[in-house]
């Protein structure tokens, strides 16, 4: 059983900054792709940032350039650094984890990031 657990999300100002964290535990032995998806009210749900096993990563055009995925592969944690927050950034954000060997997709509980003066 792999569980993920999300922190950081809470309530920012227009240009602020946010780091979401993701902590993953469990019987992990290694990870195809550990990153970040979002969902607004009303719209679907989108890939924010991913991170391969490799240590590539891809963004989303929307915050390409002002987020930034990283990982600490000792402690199994994943983090998204958002700069310049703005309205449309507001959504619940969601860790996703896919392990080997059958492809298991994993979710967190997700945090709700809402950008508003």
């Amino acid at each position: 059983q792999v569980q993920l657990v999300e922190s950081g999300g809470g309530l920012v100002q227009p240009g602020g900054s946010l780091t979401l964290s993701c902590a993953a535990s469990g019987s992990i032995v290694s990870f195809n792709a550990m990153g970040w998806y979002r969902q607004a009210p009303g719209k679907q749900r989108e890939l924010v940032a991913i991170m391969s096993s490799g240590g590539r990563t891809n963004y989303a055009d929307s915050v390409r350039g002002r987020f930034t995925i990283s990982g600490d592969n000792a402690k199994n944690i994943v983090y998204l650094q958002m700069n310049n927050l703005k309205p449309e950034d507001t959504a619940v954000y969601y860790c996703y984890a896919e392990l080997p060997p059958r492809r298991t997709v994993y979710w967190g509980q997700g945090t709700q990031v809402t950008v508003s003066s």
